[in-house]
């Protein structure tokens, strides 16, 4: 017995030390971003999603998205799941207690039965030597914080589905704007050109090509209806609600932030949910794989029984006697150690693949950043040179209209120049649409839309 006690006092001492917790691996944050890297403490990310989107229409309909849509709903439900697993965990550090009463009646030969019954409490504690249950809890919280990042990664994209979505539907309706004061304006021309034919100034063939322009103009009008409507459903869908019309304002009145700031590489480790939720995978694994080393190490069970009885094995006593036994059991596994060490193999497999996809993941998330920047910067490039161009065009179109009705200008260049006028028109309003985009997605790829207060308040 005393040689049992020397071995398990030396297993404890040698097994409490033998797992450390998680810590981050090296992972290489430098030039992350490509040449957008600052040394601003805060980015855009950090901003409340009601600050960056300062329409009211918008925020109504994220505010009705964050309420209503299934996909954060079902990823709230993850997060109570979890949170349920992790207190399962918590609680298996406490011996289990289970009440257990039995009675049996006996007879032999026609004899009065005999009646017996134990009443007894069985209790069961495993010690955690090993920290096998340790490992556990720590998998199971990591879980949850997994839980946790993946339903606010859920609510950032969405935040940021809801916008994108909204300025489409502003992008369409300037654009159809455009096209309609666009078709009004050729069928006044077409209505010119008919009375210069019919005065023997122009021939059917420039009145047949005007008429066809037009009427390919105002098909486009149904097609960009038929956008803006697939484009409400859309939104529709991610509220949560059944399509309908969708309130909202005007593109040219948009107010987003002008200043991009994206902060220093080493932010997106703490601010970005789906790097952080692809951390708290990893480190699942990590202690998935600590969990699987301590099954090759014995396990110590304290058990006993405590209640009342009238069978004292040797007979029969009325009333009971109070009955008690306690007892301890050491699990050493010896033929199956080979399985558990096979565990352990596949176990540090999928750490190092977890590994992977979390240093993956960090860099897909810089080339966001650097993606949704450079699409702002290159729109905001372009923002003057076409509006340089819409006016040369307007000139030009003045000018040619005004030289077919009193020069030898035919009407193909008159017909070039409203052509090349409405597709600049068109790109400029599509320009706009790509910086706001551009700065939507830069936002989300920062991990807008998070909690700040309530960061705090976990911390």
């Amino acid at each position: 017995m005393r040689k049992i006690v020397i071995i398990l006092a030396a297993a404890a001492l040698t097994g409490c030390g033998i797992y450390k917790p998680y810590t981050r691996p090296e992972v290489q944050v430098d030039g992350l971003y490509g040449d957008a890297e600052t040394a601003d403490s805060t980015t855009l990310g950090d901003i409340s999603w009601q600050e960056m989107f300062t329409d009211p229409a918008l925020q109504e309909l994220i505010a009705r998205a964050l309420e209503n849509n299934t996909d954060l709903q079902s990823a709230g439900w993850r997060v109570k799941e979890a949170e349920a697993t992790l207190k399962s965990a918590r609680l298996a550090y406490l011996p289990s207690f289970n009440f257990a009463p039995q009675g049996s009646l006996s007879s032999f030969d026609g004899a009065t039965p005999t009646k017996t019954y134990s009443i007894p409490v069985q209790a069961s504690w495993q010690i955690d030597i090993f920290n096998g249950l340790t490992n556990a809890k720590r998998k199971s919280k990591a879980l949850y914080l997994q839980s946790q990042e993946y339903e606010q990664a859920v609510k950032t994209q969405l935040i940021a589905g809801v916008a994108n979505l909204y300025y489409t539907l502003l992008m369409l309706d300037s654009q159809y704007e455009v096209t309609r004061e666009t078709a009004a304006s050729w069928r006044r021309s077409v209505e010119i050109m008919q009375a210069m034919k019919e005065a023997g100034m122009a021939n059917e063939a420039a009145l047949a090509q005007y008429e066809a322009t037009m009427l390919s103009i105002e098909a486009s009008l149904h097609d960009l209806s038929f956008q803006r409507t697939q484009t409400e459903n859309s939104l529709c869908s991610l509220l949560g609600e059944a399509p309908h019309p969708v309130t909202r304002g005007r593109l040219e009145e948009q107010v987003l932030p002008d200043e991009l700031m994206v902060g220093v590489p080493v932010q997106m480790l703490s601010n970005r949910p789906d790097v952080r939720s692809a951390e708290y995978t990893l480190m699942q694994s990590y202690y998935a794989t600590s969990e699987a080393r301590s099954a090759l190490y014995p396990s110590i069970t304290l058990s006993g029984t405590l209640g009342w009885t009238n069978n004292s094995g040797a007979g029969i006593v009325d009333p009971g006697k109070l009955l008690w036994n306690a007892a301890g059991s050491l699990l050493q596994p010896l033929f199956n150690a080979n399985s558990n060490r096979a565990r352990v193999k596949i176990a540090l497999a999928q750490q190092e693949e977890s590994k992977l996809a979390f240093q993956q993941t960090l860099l897909n998330a810089g080339a966001e950043v650097n993606n949704a920047l450079v699409q702002c910067q290159t729109a905001r490039a372009k923002a003057d040179l076409r509006m340089e161009q819409v006016e040369a065009l307007q000139r030009a179109v003045s000018s040619t209209e005004d030289l077919m009705q009193f020069s030898s200008t035919t009407y193909l260049e008159v017909l070039t120049a409203k052509q090349s006028l409405l597709s600049a028109q068109l790109s400029q309003i599509s320009d706009r649409f790509d910086e706001i985009q551009g700065i939507v997605n830069l936002y989300q790829a920062l991990g807008g839309g998070r909690d700040i207060t309530q960061d705090k308040e976990a911390e």
